[in-house]
């Protein structure tokens, strides 16, 4: 059983020093020190399932210590100062964890498969428990923060951002699904970027398909590294929201070897995708200038274009002229 005081804690270069709390002042002196010299630190820690927040460090001398934040981004923002302050003495591994928190860039081979079956694993898989959401019962879920959590403390992931992409995948390849009303509304209104929820009250469950799935003999892989190379076509379109139905201009980048389309949000700096999805399965078809067609609303100038996934989510995109339009429906078309 793991008991928990409450304590202040002050982080120092080389040392983390708590006090003790009187009357809800930290006392003049220390309690106690830790050393963070040859300290490991594990974050998330989930060695106790019922205390997602925890922190564990390890001296050199091989004694553990339990730190639990009151939130993730409070844990996540202590422990990453906690492993600067222990590379202190090497700043090119302070940088490297600097870059490693906003990271996109994930194992280069990455087997969903193999995931799942880590996943399901009865004592090192992800916890499932039973949940009540607006009075309904959930048998065998987790939550979508579980699931990043865990993908990062099984080294599948080094950022959340990266563990977030991950589990939209597992989702969108139909090995978990959203259950409740929280998760179901992200998925069917949200941009494909935002349709996973790292939420502790977004529900997710193994889809029953993907038992089956796990017993293919043709295991499908997954080249991460490639969602960055492979650049068949990139340039300015415009896309619908899924929720506001409103219409903004993003940078597309049509990938393959895996096919994919992302889209990029050109009002920001850093060079990440804000939305994207596999092209298998996937239709693309003109859409006709006399009217508006079913399902787009807002100010439509034409040279419209529409593509539907496996999962019938329905993306409508506006290119600048028919001749622009049809170039990327033919770029488009061979890698469905």
């Amino acid at each position: 059983m793991l008991v928990l005081i409450l304590r202040w804690f002050v982080l120092l270069q080389d040392k983390l020093l708590y006090y003790k709390l009187e009357g809800g002042k930290k006392e003049s002196s220390p309690k106690g020190r830790i050393l963070l010299d040859g300290c490991t630190i594990t974050c998330p820690c989930l060695e106790y399932e019922n205390r997602p927040l925890l922190i564990k460090l390890r001296t050199k001398t091989n004694t553990d210590y339990f730190l639990e934040c009151c939130s993730r981004e409070e844990r996540d923002s202590w422990a990453l100062d906690i492993t600067g302050a222990i590379h202190a003495g090497h700043p090119v591994q302070v940088q490297e964890l600097h870059r490693m928190k906003n990271s996109f860039k994930l194992l280069e081979n990455i087997s969903l498969h193999h995931i799942v079956d880590k996943m399901r694993d009865s004592s090192t898989g992800i916890k499932l428990t039973r949940n009540l959401e607006q009075g309904n019962r959930y048998k065998e879920t987790f939550t979508g923060s579980a699931l990043v959590d865990w993908l990062i403390s099984n080294s599948f992931a080094v950022s959340r951002f990266e563990a977030v992409t991950l589990a939209s995948m597992l989702m969108e390849e139909n090995f978990t699904k959203p259950v409740g009303a929280r998760s179901i509304e992200a998925m069917r209104y949200s941009d494909l970027s935002e349709q996973f929820l790292d939420d502790s009250t977004a529900l997710y469950m193994f889809a029953e398909s993907s038992k089956k799935m796990l017993s293919s003999k043709e295991e499908l892989q997954f080249n991460i590294s490639e969602l960055s190379g492979m650049i068949v076509k990139q340039g300015f379109l415009v896309k619908q929201g899924h929720k506001r139905k409103n219409w903004k201009v993003r940078k597309f980048v049509l990938r393959a070897d895996p096919a994919f389309l992302h889209y990029y949000d050109p009002t920001k700096e850093e060079n990440k995708p804000v939305g994207g999805f596999s092209l298998r399965g996937c239709l693309v078809s003109a859409l006709e200038d006399n009217g508006v067609p079913a399902g787009v609303k807002g100010n439509v100038q034409g040279n419209l274009f529409k593509i539907i996934t496996k999962n019938d989510i329905h993306y409508y995109i506006q290119a600048s002229s028919k001749a622009e339009r049809t170039q990327w429906i033919e770029a488009i078309k061979p890698l469905t």
